[in-house]
């Protein structure tokens, strides 16, 4: 009986299984042999986890033990497929992928016998239908892009591809977005990795992405490159030129890609050597202060023959949004556009952390960007998208009644070329090829096909939004509104987004009216010559101590004047 119960009862089986088998094979027939072979590669096991140092589980329980790494790798499939609700999302709910699937496959996307919502829970939300509903002349919701400055504006879908590079991306996911571009006439934002001929088969609208390794455009050192980007920005399939100063997924982070995985094809996109490490450093060396970045934005629009240039960011410390506001003042020189990315955003592997606890979710980054360019006045000549987590057309109306002129889409694009969110993107061993450059994996992807999915998807989502604010009485996005979208924030208390995210009104930051506690405490911190803030936030939220130095100031340079008192109590943030 103690035998039975052993932790080594597998392994005594195996052993005594293995014995008889062969005695069988000796006395009944040579079939029970295969057997024996079975039993005795049980044992071979049982012994292995016997000697192995690396794991405890295995050396307490030989061949038995192994079962929990097999149970612990085929968990998250399992608990996809088998027991995770409709609506958990981990990180996007089996609904939201459904519908997707749905309107890429051009199938029916209604649902009889009501909601499964429950509509009295916290946090559910809806838009509010009109006694006048109206029928949207198009749904092809389109947004001019383009300052004062630009002489190449470009016209703009109102949903566009997120940024996914190649090499974090397939060549066949790659082709097949851009084919579903060129089709639907929407934008395919590149990711940092550069413009890849795969980029360019379809002659797809692209927004060319460029980090902080300046991927095809730098001088072979890393360093960015006047004449490599004039060459390449001027190519007529880029339509915009985006710089990336932080992403959702880990803003403030670099990368590497190790040199096993520069191919030929990864390093012509990127302008780097073949097999050699590739670096994202955490900050771009072009610019090192508002400023400057807003002169790097001039000359970029300059270099690439007057296209709509602009910027992306996850925002983080206020004041550092607030210093580049400041600097567009100073200098008179403004982006077309600036994306928001949430903190909810993300497509490949990041550090948990930085995954789960770095950057300002979307909603509130968004609200802060819009109300601080209507404060300054500068609402009206800049062009705002928002990327994180955007599927449904409610999700569309929702971030754009916040303030978007448009949404960018990267894991909704990623389900309607196939993915089925097996999370293993990071691995090179994506079961449908989305996410993998193994070619025997990435053959799987059928790009004339996903081509078609991603234009029906993109299509199809937008009839839904055209569908959603005819029933609100309005005819296009830009007449959403935050009074538009109602959530409920507690059991019996709901809320309009406008009382959870009130307006600025027009130029009331350039006269000194700081309503909120965020632009009162903040504002005074931020200068246009600096990322660094005046003094610190401790010094603001006190209200009664001299300004703080900056590092390396001398004491002569401290200012006298006292810190305005912060009510940091104020609710209507």
């Amino acid at each position: 009986m103690k035998i039975l119960t052993s932790p080594y009862a597998a392994l005594y089986a195996a052993i005594f299984a293995t014995i008889a088998f062969l005695l069988l094979g000796v006395y009944a027939g040579p079939g029970w042999l295969v057997a024996a072979a079975v039993c005795a590669l049980l044992v071979a096991v049982g012994v292995g986890d016997l000697v192995q140092t690396s794991h405890a589980v295995r050396r307490n329980y030989p061949i038995i033990g192994n079962l929990r790494y097999f149970f612990e790798m085929i968990r998250p499939a399992v608990r996809q497929y088998f027991f995770e609700s409709d609506y958990d999302e981990e990180p996007f709910s089996r609904v939201d992928r459904s519908l997707v699937y749905q309107r890429a496959k051009q199938e029916i996307d209604k649902r009889p016998f009501g909601t499964l919502r429950d509509v009295y829970q916290k946090d559910f939300e809806w838009i509010n239908h009109s006694m006048e509903p109206v029928q949207p002349h198009t749904c092809d919701f389109r947004v001019k892009v383009g300052g004062p400055d630009c002489s190449q504006p470009y016209n703009l879908s109102v949903l566009n591809i997120s940024a996914m590079s190649f090499g974090a991306l397939s060549a066949n996911a790659v082709l097949a977005l851009n084919k579903g571009a060129a089709l639907g006439n929407f934008a395919h934002d590149t990711g940092e990795g550069g413009i890849s001929r795969y980029h360019l088969a379809y002659s797809g609208d692209l927004i060319w992405n460029i980090g902080t390794g300046y991927f095809g455009c730098n001088d072979g050192q890393g360093n960015f490159c006047e004449e490599t980007f004039a060459q390449r920005a001027r190519q007529p399939s880029v339509r915009m030129i985006e710089i990336k100063l932080s992403q959702g997924a880990k803003p403030g982070h670099g990368g590497m890609l190790p040199g096993a995985k520069v191919t030929p094809e990864i390093a012509a996109a990127r302008g780097i050597p073949v097999g050699v490490d590739c670096i994202s450093p955490p900050k771009h060396s072009a610019f090192s202060t508002p400023i400057e970045l807003l002169e790097f934005v001039a000359r970029l629009r300059e270099l690439s023959g007057g296209k709509p240039v602009g910027f992306k960011l996850c925002i983080g410390h206020p004041w550092e949004w607030f210093a580049i506001a400041k600097a567009m003042l100073k200098t008179g020189i403004t982006p077309d556009f600036i994306v928001v990315d949430g903190a909810e955003g993300g497509t490949g592997a990041a550090p948990i952390e930085f995954v789960d606890h770095v950057g300002v979710p979307l909603r509130e980054g968004l609200r802060l960007v819009h109300n601080t360019l209507v404060g300054i006045g500068l609402r009206d000549q800049i062009k705002l998208g928002a990327s994180g987590k955007i599927i449904t057309a409610f999700d569309m109306a929702r971030i754009m009644a916040l303030g978007a002129d448009w949404c960018n889409s990267a894991r909704g694009f990623m389900f309607a070329i196939g993915c089925i969110q097996a999370q293993v993107c990071h691995t090179g061993k994506c079961p449908t090829g989305v996410t993998t450059q193994d070619p025997r994996r990435q053959r799987a992807l059928v790009v004339e096909d996903k081509g078609e999915r991603v234009h029906r998807f993109h299509a199809n989502t937008l009839a839904a939004l055209a569908e959603l604010l005819g029933a609100a009485g309005l005819r296009h996005p830009s007449e959403l509104r935050p009074h538009h979208i109602v959530k409920r924030v507690a059991n019996g208390e709901i809320r309009v987004l406008s009382a959870l995210y009130p307006d600025l009104e027009k130029g009331e930051l350039l006269e000194g009216k700081f309503r909120s506690t965020i632009y009162r405490t903040a504002w005074p911190m931020a200068q246009a010559e600096s990322f660094s803030p005046l003094y610190s936030l401790s010094a603001a939220l006190s209200g009664n101590r001299d300004r703080e130095l900056p590092i390396g100031a001398s004491e002569a340079a401290r200012p006298h004047t006292r810190i305005p008192a912060v009510m940091v109590e104020d609710a209507d943030d």
